[in-house]
């Protein structure tokens, strides 16, 4: 049995590792010549290191996992401190810690992991054609493959989406850009061990931890769709966003190195039901493309991967085995989708009066509700 993975990302990997336990052949297939994550960094809470693990790549998060054991989030204006916690509560509720980590460090340890030699580079998918026992894909370089099914983890712009729909979905603006990057630990920001968060304007800046004595930040702002805005225009433009704003935050947009922070337009899509046409499924941003929000995207990709090799551990009927994917993800992946958005709303003041009542209830949080909250999303995952 042979399986066409159609990108070599987070959901891409993950998919061939999950299928590798189950011994199925795998040949990867990436659309660029050389891997250039979108984004510094990512939150990967604990059911996604639970499914790293479970896949045999636990020693990854081991190794580029940040020191993140406390919670806070501060007034951005004042810099006071909301509310701050321990999120010692949280691991020992779910078995494991969140761990966030350096995009480019993850995924090219993945590679790494799985044979860089082995990965097929360049390879754009351009159409698909299946049977009812075969899969072909077709790429721009002219070359094709077959397999006996396909799992398409190319993304939210996704090729193969269209073919298993039947139709072009549409990307929602979500109404703010995001700005990331990464800069050495600086206590005068926040502290070392400590998620971050100042709040305010319905704008936020978040600090984590990550390995390597380094934070990865992000700003996000509330803005029109297109904007003529750059690297060249970084530093000035956050300037501008959060003037006035606690001396942490300046802090922080005086050390950024503007040719390595990104600025982007942050976008999902309506959740849709169907995750499979006959022997080709969708997995990762190309099945359910969320905001991050909720520091879920990557690890809903990763629960994608744990429960598709659990579907061929119970039969190996290739239809079978991604019905019952598509029957066990569908409507998890929606509600991640859904809560990402509603959370996208209350925190960049779609309604200011609800986002002042968030901000009103920081002020007296303990982090029982914060951290029940994020029990409830880990434990819902496939692995508990």
């Amino acid at each position: 049995m042979k399986a066409l993975i159609i990108g070599a990302g987070i959901g891409g990997m993950t998919a061939a590792a999950a299928l590798k336990q189950q011994g199925i052949d795998c040949e990867i297939f990436e659309a660029v010549k050389e891997i250039k994550p979108v984004g510094a960094a990512l939150s990967i809470w604990s059911n996604g290191v639970k499914c790293m693990n479970h896949l045999g790549m636990g020693h990854i998060m081991d190794e580029l996992g940040g020191p993140m054991h406390n919670m806070a989030y501060h007034d951005g204006l004042s810099g006071e401190v909301m509310t701050q916690f321990s999120l010692s509560p949280l691991v020992e509720a779910v078995g494991e810690r969140p761990c966030p980590v350096s995009r480019a460090g993850l995924q090219s340890q993945m590679i790494d992991w799985w044979g860089r030699d082995k990965i097929q580079f360049g390879k754009r998918i351009e159409k698909v054609e299946q049977t009812d026992t075969s899969v072909t894909a077709y790429f721009t370089d002219g070359s094709s493959a077959t397999g006996d099914f396909m799992i398409a983890a190319d993304g939210t712009h996704s090729i193969v989406r269209t073919h298993v729909l039947g139709y072009q979905t549409e990307r929602r603006y979500a109404g703010y850009v995001n700005w990331n990057g990464l800069v050495d630990i600086d206590e005068n920001i926040a502290l070392a061990d400590q998620w971050t968060t100042f709040v305010g304007e319905g704008k936020r800046v978040s600090i984590m931890p990550i390995a390597g004595g380094q934070f990865y930040f992000f700003f996000d702002v509330p803005l029109p769709l297109g904007l003529e805005e750059d690297r060249s225009t970084v530093v000035s433009d956050l300037k501008g966003y959060f003037e006035g704003w606690a001396e942490p935050v300046q802090t922080l947009i005086d050390a950024i190195n503007p040719e390595t922070t990104n600025r982007i337009e942050i976008h999902d899509i309506e959740p849709f039901d169907t995750l499979v046409k006959g022997n080709i499924a969708l997995l990762g941003d190309s099945a359910h493309s969320t905001t991050p929000d909720i520091g879920q995207g990557g690890c809903s990709a990763m629960e994608d991967s744990v429960v598709l090799g659990e579907c061929f551990a119970e039969t190996k009927d290739i239809v079978a085995a991604l019905k019952s994917y598509e029957e066990k993800r569908r409507f998890r992946v929606k509600d991640l989708v859904l809560k990402a958005r509603k959370r996208c709303d209350v925190t960049h003041a779609k309604d200011p009066e609800e986002t002042q009542a968030w901000y009103d209830e920081l002020r007296v949080e303990k982090g029982d509700n914060i951290i029940e909250g994020l029990r409830n999303t880990i434990i819902n995952g496939p692995l508990g």
